[in-house]
């Protein structure tokens, strides 16, 4: 890009010059017009010349329009002054505009200031600015004239530029006033519409300083206006109010209100609407005298046709009233009509700070300096003020005319510069800010600017400030009313009635202050909102409420009426309803809330309730929490705070109810509403109309009997506050009233409710009876008639019998006044038929029998403990001792045999008769239980009464189940009473003290006697004692002889099933198994083992009877050994834990290491099952029980090891070479495993070996012994590695083929690293010489030995360092031997001897000698033939399909030729054309040969031209950087030596067909061939190429030599000057792999062989590639700095495009040698064609398909 120039000096040079100066001109015509084009407004002169005079302090403005008497419409010949107006209006066209005002007379500066354009007023406090609003008058006036003062000055045009001249006026020409006299441009202006300049005049006077304005038509006055104001009261501006602008440019000092009055006189004429008026308007060809005053009406009408009128009605009577209004005005057009407005205008002084920046660039737009001071009014309406306006209209027309209708800002109030411009405010008021700047045209306010956006957008933040503070005014006149009107009414608190008349004032306030979206910016009146609700400091703004004008933080919107709740300030609803906009705005800004139940709790908390207020928050606050609006604890709180009074405000009070005590409201259905209640249960009269429901939700319950029960009686007696005829104890007719409620409720009360009622109420007089109240137990029912001064039951109705009996109200006699009466002794008098006998115990029993079900529960407890009956004696009469029934049996003769005291009854005793049954209730036995029984049984035998004791038993066994005894009984006594078996009759036992199982007495124990062993069950006797005693006394006392044994043991195999648990688990720890000694079995023992540690058998043939022990007791004793634990024959685990415990015993006991060892082949077998068994394992780890040996060789080996038979170690020679072997126990760290037999014959005799036996291997390995391989050190000495690695590279490919034969029988889990990983991994290299040197790890024992093969891992070599595995050999004759042992250890875990001759012998031996002893090798040869063939057959399959291809392509392109041929010879040739016209020619062949005209080099390109350029084709050598083709398409492919040929063309060739061309690449992949030299060397050579006169061919140098192949057989050619080859290949061997990865990869993708790539490295070399004689070779160098990082990390993607790319550079040299265009058309060539297969093979090598940005 070129510089930029120096502007500023270019501009110096400029000024600096010696040319002529030119000024520049201007049409002042055509700038006037320009200028006025932007005033759009209505009245645009007028609203100018009415500024001027404002500006220059007039007082009063006249403005006179002057007519022409139309030419063809004559004046009407009458003196009507009506009919003379109305032809003026209708007929005359416009003169003249006369504008005069008496303000101040033109000075030389305002003259001067006159004539100049864009030269505003410099005073700021004026309004004018730009200085273009004069000019205004161009618009229909050609040449103006203005008077002021004794001068004047006309204005006059030559051609387009204005002129003036200003003269000085005469005493008599001079006046007072200022007039502009503007003569019209035309003839056929109309008279403007007069209504509407009529509103325009009154919104003009408004904020101007203006007091009067006359409006003439010629001689007629059609409009006064006078202005008059009221002296000014300054408003308090509020502390909270923040004054100063959101940008801090303005702050309000001041706010002045004050009352303007507007007074209008106009005619009816005003108001006419003559009907020719639409006619003169629809012309169009008229111009208004003041622009923009034309009637849109027409319009209004047109487009009102496509309205749908949904307010006909409306319509029509609007019309009809207006027909009515004109017909009026008609009949009196020179009427006249008057109209007086009120206004309120709050004018603020304001003061500006500002920087000296701000001003400068502010003065700058403006062409004045901002003021310092200046003023913003708002105008507002009163409520009191408009209705005084709207009663002092008055005329014909007065009701439409309205004048004032765009004074009064009913909707929405204008923005004021001076005069009203088309922006609203938003809100119901105007706001004159003359410091604010408008746009030119004056009608909008300049948002755009940028110093004047900012001033303009503070000055309308000013604005709404002062509109807080007129609202601040207006509200506080309103809060002064309502004082007044509070005083006035002599009250103290506000009423709903002062509220409602000062609402109609507030809505009208509220309405006026809502804002609405502003137009046409809505942003003017977004900044008057922003500011007049944010400059309070608090959000909050006051507002009038049902309690008076109060913050609005404190007032609140009711949303549903809560009347219990009067003292909460609300905003009145009509409030809500008629100024719902500024409401809305209130709710939206977070000012006003609704209610909340903390206000209402405050309230609450402030005042009492009375009853109907109780009553309505009740039920308010029940249906709420009812409908879950408010939560329990709202709900708890509300009523915490909440306190009542009963009665209404009127009366006296009664007493306060505390809602948040009550916890129980009155259920009528259960309790009835008239009774009395606990003081924490609301009276039934504030809730009967509440629902149950809701009652519940505010977590009440209703009142149960109980709790109610419970007040009545802790009232009664005086206790309470109750009076005494609502003490339950002592008001008869109160207990009247309860107890009814209580029997009512008895059936449904629960049972504990049912006790709860008795004890409160028994104890207590409540039950009214004829002698008073008396408790329940001491009354009676009415029907006990026995007693003539019974306190029977009076005064009771409705009261349940069962109730009463429950409490205890007694329907028979007390049994203690019936002892007195009825029981008494005989009354012996003087007359004896006056005897009173007295009453036997049977009369009793059979009085109290009949009255059975009326005796209460008591008396039947006190005839229970009473003594009243006597017994039997034993002449069968009466004792004279009374007893109580429960002591008592009934009489009959089985019980009397057993001396029982019986019932003394005369006669029979019958159970089953009422009497004998009431005797069994009280307690009367039928029979003996166990408890007494046994006791009579023990003291028989106690006495020696052994047959009584017989009887008892009897009668026991006999009626065992019959009377109901338990088993548990007889068992659990602690007295005994049983006999024995074979023991004095007189001892006696407890049933846990005998059995009735005779052979427990082997055990010592007890047996019952033998004829009540079928009873035992019944007598809770036992058949055995329980087995864990038994086992007890078997464990203190076992047998000690072999018979003892066997009763005792078959004992408890008789109970097998009983032995578990507890007993179990004693009996398999305890030692009580008796072992004799081998020697005397017969005698008695003195060893006792547990079952656990004996076996069962003879032991005699067992193999390990020598180390355990075995006993025999027979089957059936045996069986409970068993059981204990006992086995035939030990298990694995104790076999280990016997040789761990005791090794040296067992070692002793067999007397040979080979039955030790047949021990140890046991546990070994078994050692996945033992590791199992952490604890065990741990023991056998430490025990020294695992057998090794030392051997010891007749002779010492020598220092090298040289002797080899059949290949085979010296160790296994001849077995008779075999040293002496010593056994010993050792601990597994003791012993080491022979893995390496070798150096197991170098270093024997200096450790204990383990047995070499690979199942007592894999057990010592487990329990730690080490392997002789890590035991021995081996230090390698390795020679310098030899130049020619040929041998290495020869012995490579023995082993990969002969590790394949040797692998395929290897089982799985031996194998450490199969043949693929040596093959990847294991490099071989021929060294000089390779020495030995091994040593016995913490033994001072060393060997050293030369090697012919050794492997080793990560060597340094001299200065070379080999990575990885590698496996170094001697030159010329080596041991395959050594090189198998190296070999075994990289494939197997564990390579045995086997395995290494195995190899060996493979390594050795001919493929056929190995076929022909047995070994598969045609099967693993064929496979690997067979895998080349199939490659090798794809390869040419896929170079066939091709080829099928190409052939079918010729087949097509022939028929084309011949068609085109046919063509040719057969078009007619037209009249007068050339033969060889190109007209002639086909189509086709035009196209193809215009295809070939045109240059390769615009041809080219594309993706893959891209490609090559960018990897380098055109730096003219024959490598990856390839050269740019020529202009012309290349030759068929010629198979001559491609080196020889084409180095220049001379001649345009044909192009060369699309099957052609495939044949040539397919000829290009077949020619590619393997390169089997060891070397490449080439000179250097630079070809000229005619195609362009600066091109040449460069051929670098190679000077390379074959040292390696990669894993997948490709060839590597290292550099002839590279020092450390083997280094390279050692360090780089990974990374070669992977290039010849990814080249085969490209390889396969154009079916080409894989033997034709080559890799070479040469540093010096700048060559990618190169093709020499058809071999290709590819330069690591490149693909190490390029790709091998993004390789190995997985990603091809890259890599494979860019060697995708110079294969087929390369390939292309197979076709062309140069690098010529013919070389880049191949190029591009080969990879059109296999793009497709490519972008395949990426899809399928890359990790995922995002990979491929081929297309991207």
């Amino acid at each position: 890009m070129a510089s930029t120039p120096d502007f500023s000096a270019l501009r110096a040079h400029a000024m600096g010059s010696n040319l002529d100066e030119e000024a520049v001109t201007v049409n002042t015509r055509a700038l006037i017009d320009k200028v006025l084009a932007r005033y759009s407004g209505e009245w645009t002169v007028l609203r100018e010349l009415l500024q001027n005079a404002a500006d220059a302090s007039a007082s009063k403005v006249t403005i006179k329009f002057e007519t022409l008497p139309s030419s063809t419409v004559p004046v009407p010949q009458t003196s009507d002054p009506s009919t003379i107006l109305k032809h003026t209006i209708l007929h005359h066209s416009l003169k003249r505009l006369l504008v005069s005002n008496d303000g101040k007379a033109f000075g030389s500066n305002d003259w001067s200031r006159l004539k100049r354009i864009a030269e505003g007023n410099p005073d700021e406090t004026k309004i004018g600015a730009f200085g273009v609003g004069f000019y205004s008058v161009f618009a229909d006036c050609e040449d103006p004239f203005v008077r002021s003062g004794n001068e004047a000055m006309a204005f006059y045009w030559k051609g387009n530029s204005l002129f003036t001249r200003r003269i000085q006026l005469s005493e008599a020409q001079s006046s007072p006033d200022t007039n502009f006299v503007l003569d019209y441009r035309n003839n056929t202006s109309p008279i403007p519409k007069l209504l509407p300049l009529c509103h325009f005049l009154a919104s003009s006077i408004t904020f101007v300083g203006l007091t009067k304005v006359e409006l003439w038509l010629d001689d007629y006055r059609l409009l006064s206006l006078t202005k008059l104001a009221a002296p000014g009261v300054e408003v308090k501006i509020p502390k909270a109010l923040e004054t100063k602008t959101h940008e801090g440019l303005f702050r309000i000092e001041s706010v002045v209100r004050e009352t303007a009055q507007l007074e209008a006189k106009w005619l009816n004429i005003v108001a006419w609407k003559p009907k020719a008026s639409l006619s003169v308007s629809s012309t169009g060809s008229t111009s208004s005298t003041v622009k923009g005053a034309t009637s849109t009406q027409s319009l209004k009408s047109f487009f009102s046709r496509f309205a749908q009128n949904t307010n006909t009605a409306a319509v029509e009577r609007a019309a009809q009233e207006d027909k009515e209004t004109q017909v009026a005005i008609s009949e009196d057009l020179m009427g006249e009509c008057k109209a007086t407005v009120f206004l309120h205008v709050s004018t603020a002084t304001i003061r500006a700070k500002i920087s000296t920046t701000f001003s400068q660039e502010l003065e700058r737009a403006t062409k004045k300096p901002p003021p310092k001071s200046t003023k913003i009014a708002v105008l507002t309406t009163s409520y009191d003020e408009k209705s005084a306006s709207t009663s002092s209209v008055l005329g014909t027309a007065s009701k439409t005319t309205d004048i004032f209708a765009s004074v009064l800002p009913t909707k929405s109030g204008r923005i004021f510069i001076g005069f009203p411009t088309h922006q609203t405010t938003g809100l119901s008021a105007h706001i004159s800010a003359q410091s604010v700047i408008p746009t030119v045209e004056r009608e909008s306010i300049d948002l755009n600017a940028r110093w004047v956006r900012t001033w303009n957008m503070e000055m309308l933040r000013a604005a709404g400030i002062v509109c807080r503070i007129a609202w601040s005014g207006e509200i506080l006149h309103l809060k002064e009313r309502l004082s007044k009107s509070l005083a006035d009414s002599q009250m103290t608190k506000l009423k709903q009635e002062h509220i409602e008349k000062t609402l109609p004032e507030a809505i009208h306030m509220l309405n006026q202050f809502t804002f609405r979206e502003s137009t046409p910016s809505s942003q003017v009146g977004s900044l008057v909102e922003e500011a007049f609700w944010t400059c309070n400091r608090n959000t909050t703004i006051e507002i009038l409420s049902s309690c008076g004008v109060m913050p609005s933080q404190d007032v609140r919107i009711a949303t549903e009426e809560l009347s219990f709740v009067e003292g909460i300030p609300v905003l009145p609803p009509e409030l809500l309803k008629q100024a719902d906009g500024f409401i809305k705005k209130l709710m939206d800004f977070g000012i006003i809330t609704d209610i909340t139940t903390g206000d209402i709790k405050k309230e609450l908390e402030r005042q009492a309730l009375n009853e109907k207020q109780l009553i309505e928050f009740l039920h308010w606050l029940g249906h709420k929490a009812r409908i879950n609006e408010v939560d329990p604890v709202i709900v708890r709180s509300l009523l915490d705070v909440a306190v009542a009074n009963e009665g209404d405000g009127d009366s006296k009070l009664g007493k306060v109810i505390v809602l948040g005590e009550i916890k129980h409201f009155v259920n009528p259905s259960r309790i009835p509403g008239t009774v009395p209640v606990p003081p924490d249960t609301l009276s039934f009269r504030f809730t009967k109309n509440i629902d149950k429901m809701q009652l519940e939700a505010l977590g009440w319950e209703d009142l149960q009997i109980i709790p109610w029960l419970r007040w009545l009686v802790e009232m009664s007696g005086g206790q309470g506050a109750l009076p005494k005829n609502q003490d339950l104890t002592i008001s008869a007719s109160f207990a009247g009233v309860v107890l009814p409620i209580l029997s009512k409720q008895w059936d449904g009360l629960s049972q504990s409710s049912k006790s709860t009622v008795i004890s409160l109420l028994s104890t207590r007089t409540v039950i009214p009876t004829k002698v008073g109240m008396k408790k329940p137990s001491e009354a009676y029912f009415p029907i006990v008639k026995l007693f003539d001064d019974l306190p029977v039951i009076a005064g009771l109705q409705s009261v349940k019998d069962k109730f009463l009996i429950a409490l205890g109200v007694r329907r028979t006699v007390e049994l203690g006044l019936i002892f007195e009466k009825l029981m008494a002794p005989p009354d012996y008098s003087a007359d004896a038929s006056l005897v009173r006998p007295a009453w036997s115990h049977v009369d009793l029993i059979k009085y109290l029998a009949s009255v059975r079900n009326d005796i209460p529960n008591d008396d039947i407890r006190r005839l229970r403990d009473t003594a009243i009956c006597p017994a039997e004696a034993s002449n069968g009469k009466a004792t004279d001792k009374r007893y109580r029934v429960t002591e008592l049996f009934e009489p009959s003769d089985t019980l009397r045999a057993l001396g029982l005291l019986l019932l003394q009854w005369p006669g029979v005793f019958r159970s089953g008769s009422d009497e004998g049954k009431f005797m069994t209730n009280l307690g009367l036995k039928k029979f003996p239980d166990v408890a007494e029984l046994i006791p009579l049984i023990a003291s028989a035998v106690a006495r020696g009464d052994i047959g009584l004791r017989d009887r008892a038993l009897k009668y026991f066994v006999n009626f065992h189940f019959q009377h109901g005894c338990s088993v548990q009984e007889t068992a659990n006594t602690k007295i005994p009473y049983l006999p024995l078996e074979g023991e004095d009759p007189k001892v006696s036992v407890l049933p846990t003290g005998c059995y009735t199982n005779e052979d427990a007495t082997i055990m010592g124990f007890r047996i019952l006697r033998k004829d009540l062993h079928p009873h035992a069950a019944r007598l809770g006797v036992e058949i055995n004692p329980p087995i864990l005693e038994c086992v007890e006394r078997l464990v203190k006392a076992p047998p000690e002889s072999h018979r003892r044994a066997i009763e005792v043991f078959s004992y408890f195999a008789s109970r097998l099933n009983e032995i578990n648990g507890r007993s179990l688990d004693i009996l398999t720890q305890a030692s009580f198994v008796p072992v004799a000694t081998k020697s005397s079995p017969s005698k008695a023992s003195d060893r006792f083992l547990p079952p656990r540690l004996c076996f069962l058998g003879v032991g005699n043939d067992d193999k390990y009877s020598e180390i355990f022990d075995y006993v025999d007791f027979g089957s059936t004793a045996n069986s409970f050994l068993l059981r204990c634990g006992s086995k035939h024959e030990p298990s694995i685990q104790e076999l280990a834990q016997l040789i761990v415990r005791e090794p040296a015993r067992v070692f002793t006991v067999f007397e040979s290491p080979d039955r030790y060892l047949e021990l140890l082949r046991t546990l070994a077998t078994s050692w996945p099952n033992l590791k199992k068994d952490k604890v065990l394992v741990k023991g056998m780890k430490k025990a020294p029980f695992l057998l090794g040996y030392k051997e010891f060789s007749a002779q010492s080996p020598s220092g090298n090891r040289q002797s080899r038979v059949n290949n085979t170690p010296e160790a296994y020679v001849d077995e008779d070479d075999v040293g002496v072997r010593t056994y010993e126990l050792a601990s597994a760290d003791q012993i080491v495993i022979v893995d390496d037999v070798v150096n197991y014959s170098l270093f024997k005799g200096n450790f204990v070996a383990a047995p070499m036996e690979e199942d007592l291997e894999n057990l010592y390995i487990g329990l730690g012994s080490m392997l002789l391989g890590n035991l021995v050190e081996q230090k390698l000495q390795i020679g310098q590695p030899i130049e020619d690695q040929r041998e290495a590279a020869k012995l490579e490919t023995l082993v990969r083929e002969r590790i394949k034969l040797f692998m395929h029988d290897i089982p799985a889990d031996l194998i450490r690293h199969n043949a693929a990983w040596v093959e990847r991994n294991l490099s071989i290299v021929v060294v000089k010489s390779l020495s030995l040197r091994k040593s016995l790890r913490a033994r001072n024992v060393t060997h050293t030995e030369s090697k012919t093969a050794v492997q080793a891992k990560d060597q340094q070599v001299g200065h070379r360092h080999f990575l990885g595995y590698t496996l170094f050999v001697t030159p010329g004759t080596r041991d395959l031997y050594d090189v198998s042992q190296a070999l075994s250890l990289l494939l197997l875990t564990r390579p045995k001897p086997q395995h290494v001759i195995t190899l060996t012998v493979l390594l050795e031996t001919d493929l056929y000698k190995l076929r022909s002893r047995g070994y598969n090798v045609e099967r693993i040869l064929q496979k690997k033939a067979a895998d080349k063939k199939v490659a090798e057959a794809q390869r040419k399959l896929q170079l066939e399909e091709e080829q099928q291809s190409i052939n079918a392509q010729e087949v097509a392109r022939s028929i084309n030729q011949l068609q085109i041929s046919s063509d040719d010879s057969n078009h007619p040739m037209m009249p007068g054309v050339f033969p060889d016209s190109p007209d002639r020619r086909p189509q086709s062949s035009q196209s193809r040969e215009s295809e070939s005209d045109i240059p390769r080099e615009k041809k080219r390109g594309g993706f893959f031209g891209a490609i090559t350029r960018a990897l380098g084709t055109d730096d003219g050598r024959r490598s990856t950087q390839l050269g740019d083709g020529g202009a012309l398409p290349p030759p068929p492919y010629s198979s001559s030596d491609p080196e020889r040929a084409m180095t220049t063309t001379t001649a345009p060739q044909p192009v060369t067909a699309p099957h052609e061309l495939q044949q040539n690449l397919i000829n290009a992949i077949k020619s590619a061939r393997a390169y089997n030299s060891q070397t490449v060397v080439t000179r250097p050579e630079v070809n000229s190429v005619s195609e362009t006169q600066t091109f040449c061919d460069a051929k670098p140098a190679q000077d390379i030599s074959f040292y390696a192949l990669t894993s997948s057989g490709a060839k590597i050619y290292l550099s002839n000057v590279m020092v450390n080859k083997d280094k390279f290949i050692a360090q780089n061997s990974t990374a070669l792999d992977a290039f010849a990865s990814v080249l085969i990869e490209c390889a396969d993708t154009l079916a080409l062989s894989r033997s034709s790539i080559h890799l070479f490295q040469d540093d010096g070399s700048s060559t990618i590639a190169f093709n020499h004689n058809q071999a290709l070779f590819f330069n690591y160098r490149y693909f190490e700095n390029l790709h091998l990082p993004s390789v190995l990390q997985g990603n091809r993607t890259d890599a494979i495009i860019y060697w995708f790319v110079v294969l087929c550079h390369e390939l292309a040299h197979n076709l062309v040698a140069d690098h010529s265009s013919a070389h880049s058309y191949y190029t591009e060539s080969f990879l059109i064609q296999y793009f497709t297969k490519i972008v395949a093979k990426i899809a399928t090598v890359s990790r995922n398909l995002g990979d491929i940005n081929l297309l991207d």
